[in-house]
């Protein structure tokens, strides 16, 4: 695993600047992608000679990308694309200012894309589009956004099946701050490393992690759009390079018993160039409490955008360092909602949202979580001080079926996000549900064989 394993620059460019390198034959292939329900980019591979036309008109994919499980699967209940429907085309539109080469990709270039009908309206339900929209709502009352995402992820040795059985980790022990990781996980890490940074993503640190073979990825602070979109290539990024390198990476909330992965959102409003949240002389100011006060209210009515699979809840656990209780404190890692930072930095740092959470929704989540304590001018419930997990704060839901019932039967979600919004992602955590209602588990069989 010594030394990159490609050769490629990368980061983001122009259009004239992409044609100069398809012109010298360094970029082969543009990728028209765009994020799905679950937070991947998907999409096609064009040829470069193709680049004026798909720049400028798009292309198009079948609607079931925005319609599906991820399996793939064309499953019902969804309005927008369905049997009944044809399953239709969606067109592409791509947002220029996401346009770069990706070093890993051998003359490969990427440019996210938004989802529109064919008559060329937006897609309301596509992730990008739920999240541009909280970030219109929160324009109108003068604010603006501001996020840092912080991920954790797990590698295994080997691929695809290889990888499972047995489960075996890069490292074997709790190597978490630690500075002499075992080579192999050192070497793996620092390949991650450059192929973000080769790739012009705004990387702030990387460490490994405190289960064997995982590690936390921090990106540095930005526009919110920016920051979920960066945070697909990431995971593209880590999931094409660690095939290279015999290995397999997880984004699953617990990749097994007792192992937990997060994506922990630091995120801050701001009013022009100065921050919302930090009072004058210390504190919260009155903005940031009613923001605190929305998210203690609000998320725990729409869980299924911040942990969206059955497997997520199981990382709820107690003295875990994944919140239990809809609860906030002063840099207080056991609460959901733990305000952090100095002077003008001050921000929050939201705990609960699991490593499989889809960013764009995970954040639209969030924004309209704070837009709703302040527009209702709400308080927050006293600071926790001590140990969260032993507070009285409501609890959280513990499972995808309680968090879908909560989800969609609450006043709340529909009128921040939308009734649409609501139902389409109401449809897709149901689907996990049935889904794993039917499955038999390795656990259930063991239990049985032995026990029973």
């Amino acid at each position: 695993m010594s030394g990159r394993i490609w050769a490629h620059p990368g980061g983001l460019v122009s259009v004239d600047e992409l044609r100069k390198l398809i012109t010298d034959d360094r970029v082969r292939t543009i990728t028209l992608a765009v994020p799905d329900l679950h937070g991947r980019l998907m999409g096609k591979r064009h040829q470069a000679p193709l680049a004026d036309q798909l720049l400028a008109e798009g292309s198009e994919a079948c609607a079931y990308l925005l319609a599906t499980d991820v399996e793939m699967r064309p499953l019902p209940g969804y309005e927008l694309a369905s049997w009944g429907t044809g399953y239709g085309d969606l067109r592409l539109r791509p947002d220029l200012a996401t346009l770069r080469v990706l070093p890993w990709d051998h003359g490969g270039a990427l440019v996210i894309a938004d989802a529109h009908q064919p008559d060329g309206q937006a897609i309301s339900v596509a992730p990008r589009e739920v999240l541009r929209e909280q970030m219109r709502q929160l324009a109108a009352l003068g604010l603006t956004a501001r996020c840092g995402l912080e991920t954790e992820f797990v590698a295994y040795t080997g691929t695809g099946k290889q990888a499972l059985r047995p489960l075996v980790p890069l490292a074997s022990d709790n190597l978490d701050y630690a500075l002499t990781p075992p080579l192999e996980m050192s070497q793996y890490l620092t390949e991650i490393e450059d192929a973000l940074c080769d790739a012009g993503l705004p990387l702030e640190a990387a460490k490994t992690e405190a289960a064997p073979g995982q590690m936390e990825i921090t990106f540095r602070y930005g526009p919110v759009m920016e920051a979920a979109d960066n945070h697909t290539i990431f995971k593209l990024a880590v999931k094409t390079i660690s095939q290279t390198l015999e290995a397999t990476p997880t984004f699953m909330a617990a990749p097994e018993t007792g192992v937990g992965s997060g994506l922990h959102i630091h995120l801050s409003l701001w009013r022009g160039d100065e921050p919302a949240f930090p009072a004058e002389g210390g504190g919260l100011s009155q903005t940031g409490a009613h923001a605190v006060a929305g998210l203690v209210e609000v998320l725990p009515q729409v869980m299924p955008l911040l942990l969206p699979n059955p497997n997520s809840y199981k990382r709820l656990r107690t003295s875990s360092f994944a919140p239990t209780r809809a609860s906030w404190g002063w840099d207080n890692r056991t609460a959901a909602i733990r305000v952090t930072g100095h002077g003008r930095g001050v921000h929050l740092e939201i705990r609960i949202p699991g490593a499989d959470a889809n960013p764009y929704l995970a954040l639209a989540a969030c924004l309209a979580a704070c837009r709703h304590g302040i527009e209702q001018e709400l308080l927050p419930p006293a600071a926790i001080t001590g140990n969260a997990y032993d507070c009285d704060a409501p609890l959280l839901p513990r499972d995808l079926p309680t968090a879908l019932a909560r989800f969609e039967y609450s006043r709340l979600a529909p009128l921040l996000l939308g009734a649409t919004e609501v139902e389409h992602y109401t449809t897709a955590a149901r689907i996990e549900c049935d889904h794993a209602s039917r499955q038999v588990t390795d656990i259930e069989r063991n239990r049985g064989f032995t026990h029973a």
